[in-house]
This record gives C-alpha cells, sequence and structure tokens, in this order.
C-alpha cells in the first residue's frame, strides 16, 4: 500500500474546509483528511489488530518474527530496542526512536474503517486514555509520532507534516470530533 501520488502526500489545511457550512459535515471532513496520516503504511504499521507489527510501505509482516509482548516492546527474548534503537540506522534500513514500541493492543488500527478508527480513537478505553485535547498533542507533538514524517532510508513518510496534522486534529476536536 505505498502511496504513489503527489495529492495523497499532501494535507489539506483547515481553513481549506471552510466552505462546508454544516459544522458536523466539516468536523468529520476534518477526519477524513486526517484519515490519509492515519490510515498510512507509517501509522498502520505499529498500530496492528494482532500482536505482530508490519514493516514497509507494502506493510509486510515484520521481519524477523517479532511480537508484541505484555508492554507492547516486544517479547523477553527480544526486544524492540534490541534493533530499534534511538535513532533511525540509514545503513541498516532500520527505523528507530528512543521510546520505539506498538500502540496498545486496543488502538489496533490494521483492518478498520476510517470511521471505525474515528469511533476508536475517540473513546479513552481505546486510545491509551487520552481525552480529545490529548489527541492534540498526541499527533500534533510527540516525537514518536512525529517519526511517522522522518521515518528514513526507503519508507515513505506520512502524508503532510507533523504541525499539519496536528492543526487537523484540532479543528476537528475544536468543531465537535464527527466522525465520517
Amino acid at each position: 500500500m505505498a502511496v504513489s501520488s503527489d495529492t495523497s502526500r499532501t494535507l489539506a489545511s483547515p481553513e481549506s474546509f471552510a466552505a462546508i457550512t454544516d459544522p458536523v459535515q466539516r468536523s468529520a471532513a476534518y477526519f477524513t483528511e486526517l484519515g490519509k496520516v492515519l490510515e498510512s503504511p507509517r501509522c498502520l504499521n505499529c498500530h496492528p489488530a494482532g500482536n505482530r507489527p508490519s514493516q514497509g510501505d507494502m506493510m509486510r509482516p515484520h521481519e524477523p518474527p517479532v511480537f508484541r509482548g505484555p508492554d507492547g516492546m516486544g517479547l523477553v527474548s527480544m526486544r524492540c530496542n534490541t534493533c530499534h534503537q534511538g535513532a533511525n540506522f540509514d545503513q541498516g534500513r532500520i527505523p528507530g526512536h528512543p521510546a520505539w514500541h506498538l500502540a496498545p493492543l486496543e488502538m489496533g488500527w490494521q483492518g478498520k474503517t476510517l470511521s471505525e478508527i474515528c469511533q476508536q480513537i475517540k473513546d479513552p478505553a481505546r486510545n491509551g486514555g487520552r481525552t480529545p485535547e490529548d489527541l492534540i498533542d498526541h499527533i500534533g507533538a510527540d516525537t514518536l509520532v512525529g517519526w511517522a514524517w522522518h521515518p528514513g532510508v526507503g519508507r515513505t513518510p506520512a502524508p503532510g507534516t507533523q504541525k499539519e496534522a496536528g492543526a487537523l486534529v484540532a479543528a476537528w476536536v475544536k468543531s465537535g470530533a464527527a466522525c465520517p
């Protein structure tokens, strides 16, 4: 599921939705635009529906075979930080960040529709205990999430920029967080 066209690589600004007069439709449109990021391989690879992450733009099963483990950081025999260090290792094509880990299982998005992801992301029981306002910072400023826009050699970045995604989340939250 590689991103191929330049149009899908950009994000519209919240201001570009001003012509949508119905506030619920405009709110849902913000989330639909954010969906370009949430449904990209950069997010889906680390938000698997099961216990094994996927990798690359083609979202193939992670090799070597690794599994979530009780804390989302791998099994005792193969922790995420065994390979994923504090920064990308481009020579080995290994992504990195100091806090590298899978999203909690309740935050798994693979195989879900954008509407289902929206309902899930609004639910504190399924989003890491975050309020809608917390999501603005999580998506717009968290450095692990920010890795999606700086994934290193061989991986297509998430569409737009983290700042643009954060602006869409903020507009979505402030407009009532409607789902498509």
